[in-house]
C-alpha cells in the first residue's frame, strides 16, 4: 500500500473553486528543462580548455563567467523578486543559449561578453530554481497535508537526479558527434554546438509551461510597484540579516566546498588523472560515469531526506566518501597503464559523483528548511559562495600543483563539515527551542 508521501496527486476542481495546481507536474517540467539546458552547457564547459586553447581563451572565459556569476548573485534575489521565479527561469536560459552560440565563432569579442552575460543569467536562473522548487514543495505539502521536509527532500531528489544526468547525456552526444582529426584537430564541433543550441531552446520553451507561483507562495517577494531604491535597500538588509544569522555563517563553508569539489572534477581531475592515462578522448567517458553516479545518488539521497537529522547523516556519508578519495589520490596517485589505468579514474569519478549528488540535494533541502522566510536570499548566498570557490579554482589551478590542490580541498572539507555538524547538532536545536 502506498504511503501518504507516495500517494498519487489527484487534481480536483469543485464548482466555483479554483483548480488545485499540479505541483508534481511542475517539478517534472522544471527537471526536464534543466536537463535539456545543462546537457548542452555542461558538455560545452568540459570542452572549453581543449577546443579554445589560443591565449587560454576557454579557461579564461570560464573564470570570467564565474566571477560575473559571483557578483551578480548579490543582486539576483532582487531580480527574481521583481520578475517572479518563473520569468527569472525563462530569462536565465537565454544566457546559456548565447554562451553556446558564441562557441560557433570563438574569439575574445564573442566569448567574453557571452561569459559576462551568462554570469548574470546563471545567478537568476539558479536563485529562481531554488525559490520555485521550494515554494512548489511547500504548496504541495500544504495542499495535501504532508510533511513539508519530506516533500522538499523528495522534490530536490527528483530535480537533482535529473540534473546530474546531464553529464552523462551531454558527453554521449559529444562522443557521437565529435571526431579526432589529423594533427590533433577535431571535427564536428559546429554540428555539436548547433545541436546544443537546439536543446537549450527546447528547454527554455518547456519552462513556459510551468505554473506561475504567487507572491504568497514565494515568501519574501516584494510589491512590484515598490521603488527601485526601496528594493535595493531591502535587498541589502536581507543580505546583512542573513550574514548575521549564525546558521548561514555555519553553512557557508559547506557551500564554498561544494563549489570547490565541482571545479575540481571539471578541471583538476580531467587534467591530472584522466588525460595522462586515458587521453583526451577518455574525458567524455569518465565524466559520463561521474554523471551516472551523481544522478543515482541524488535520487536516493532525496528519497531518504526527512529533516535535519537525515540531512546530517546523508551529508556526513558523502563527505566521508570524498575525504577517502582525496586521501587516496594524495597518498597513492601515480600514472599507470593497462586496465588499472582505465579503472582508476573511472572509480574516482563514480565515488566523486556520489559526494556531489549528496551535496546538491542536501544543501538545497537544508536552505529550504532553515530559511523558508527568505528563499531568494538564501539561494543567492548559495550561488554566490559556490561561484566564488569555482572561480578560484579556474584562476589559480594552472599555477598550483595537484598535491597543493588536494591539501586545500581536504582542509576545506574538514572545516566545512565541522561547521555543518555544529549547526545541525547544536545551533538549530537552540533556534527550534526558542521558536516553541
Amino acid at each position: 500500500m502506498a504511503t501518504d508521501e507516495e500517494a498519487p496527486l489527484v487534481v480536483e476542481n469543485p464548482k466555483n473553486q479554483n483548480p488545485i495546481v499540479n505541483h508534481e507536474r511542475d517539478i517534472h517540467i522544471l527537471s526536464c528543462a534543466f536537463l535539456l539546458i545543462f546537457l548542452a552547457y555542461g558538455a560545452a564547459q568540459n570542452l572549453e580548455s581543449t577546443i579554445n586553447t589560443e591565449g587560454n581563451l576557454g579557461t579564461t572565459s570560464l573564470g570570467i563567467l564565474y566571477l560575473s556569476f559571483m557578483f551578480c548573485s548579490i543582486f539576483a534575489s532582487l531580480v527574481v523578486r521583481k520578475l517572479g521565479s518563473k520569468n527569472a527561469l525563462i530569462l536565465g536560459s537565454t544566457g546559456y543559449w548565447l554562451f553556446v552560440a558564441a562557441n560557433l565563432m570563438p574569439n575574445w569579442y564573442t566569448m567574453v561578453p557571452a561569459s559576462l552575460y551568462l554570469g548574470f543569467a546563471a545567478s537568476i536562473i539558479w536563485v529562481g530554481q531554488g525559490t520555485y522548487l521550494t515554494s512548489t514543495a511547500r504548496s504541495h505539502a500544504s495542499d495535501h497535508i504532508l510533511n513539508e521536509a519530506v516533500i522538499i527532500g523528495k522534490f530536490n531528489g527528483e530535480f537533482w537526479g535529473m540534473f546530474a544526468s546531464h553529464q552523462f547525456v551531454g558527453n554521449l552526444i559529444t562522443l557521437a558527434l565529435m571526431r579526432d582529426g589529423e594533427g590533433g584537430s577535431t571535427s564536428g564541433t559546429t554540428t555539436l554546438f548547433l545541436v546544443f543550441i537546439g536543446t537549450i531552446t527546447l528547454g527554455a520553451v518547456l519552462m513556459c509551461f510551468l505554473s506561475k507561483r504567487t507572491g504568497k507562495e514565494e515568501t519574501g517577494l516584494q510589491d512590484s510597484s515598490a521603488s527601485f531604491f526601496f528594493s535595493v535597500v531591502t535587498l541589502f538588509k536581507s543580505i546583512i540579516t542573513l550574514l548575521q544569522d549564525i546558521r548561514m555563517l555555519l553553512v557557508i563553508p559547506l557551500i564554498a566546498y561544494s563549489g570547490l569539489q565541482q571545479a575540481f572534477i571539471w578541471a583538476e581531475f580531467t587534467k591530472y588523472i584522466v588525460v595522462p592515462t586515458m587521453g583526451e578522448s577518455g574525458v567524455g567517458g569518465a565524466m559520463a560515469v561521474y554523471g551516472v553516479f551523481d544522478a543515482i545518488c541524488s535520487l536516493v539521497a532525496g528519497h531518504f531526506t526527512f529533516g535535519l537529522s537525515s540531512i546530517s547523516i546523508i551529508v556526513s556519508g558523502g563527505a566521508l566518501v570524498q575525504a577517502a578519495v582525496l586521501a587516496w589520490i594524495l597518498l597513492s596517485h601515480s600514472v599507470t597503464g593497462g586496465v588499472l589505468g582505465i579503472l582508476y579514474p573511472l572509480l574516482i569519478a563514480a565515488l566523486w559523483g556520489i559526494g556531489d549528488g549528496v551535496l546538491n540535494t542536501q544543501l538545497s533541502a537544508l536552505l529550504g528548511i532553515l530559511f523558508r522566510d527568505d528563499l531568494e536570499g538564501a539561494f543567492a548566498q548559495l550561488k554566490l559562495w559556490q561561484s566564488f570557490a569555482i572561480a578560484i579554482v579556474f584562476f589559480l589551478g594552472p599555477y598550483i600543483s595537484l598535491q597543493t590542490m588536494l591539501v586545500i580541498m581536504f582542509a576545506a572539507l574538514c572545516l566545512s563539515m565541522s561547521g555543518f555538524l555544529f549547526l545541525t547538532l547544536k545551533v538549530e536545536k537552540a533556534f527550534s527551542y526558542r521558536a516553541v
